[in-house]
């Protein structure tokens, strides 16, 4: 009955030292700090909205109403692989002129890090766009 008793509480001894962990291994936490615009995300819109002024015939579109504008940024601060939701007419052309804007403004993103080193990550923004022109078809 003492062997027994003694084997017991060893066992249960050897339980509770295998689920202790490691404090080395909890305080690896992972640091993240996402994307960001100098100046903030409505900089960027004024940015953008800029370009698009310059450079784009927006009567070829019927935009009116918030898009969501999802675009991934590399680890030098450069957009790319944009699209945008929802769909409008002339979607495929829309989305190139866009990415055309996006690409004439000089000013780079810094760049998302994780624990220190950039990373290429994923960013959504909310544009509102008021044109004079609707789609009648």
């Amino acid at each position: 009955m003492k062997k027994s008793i003694l084997f017991f509480f060893l066992c249960i001894s050897f339980l509770g030292i295998s689920q202790t962990q490691n404090p080395t291994q909890n305080s690896s936490a992972v640091s993240f700090q996402k994307a960001e615009f100098p100046g903030g995300d409505n900089a960027y819109r004024n940015e953008l909205f800029k370009m698009i002024h310059g450079y784009i015939d927006m009567s070829k579109y019927a935009v009116n109403g918030v898009f969501v504008f999802s675009f991934d940024i590399d680890v030098d601060g450069r957009t790319k692989k944009l699209s945008v939701s929802p769909k409008v007419k002339n979607s495929e052309m829309f989305i190139e002129d866009m990415l055309f804007c996006m690409k004439r403004i000089k000013t780079k993103w810094k760049p998302a890090t994780e624990n220190g080193i950039a990373v290429k990550t994923n960013y959504k923004i909310k544009i509102n766009f008021i044109s004079d022109h609707f789609d009648h078809d």
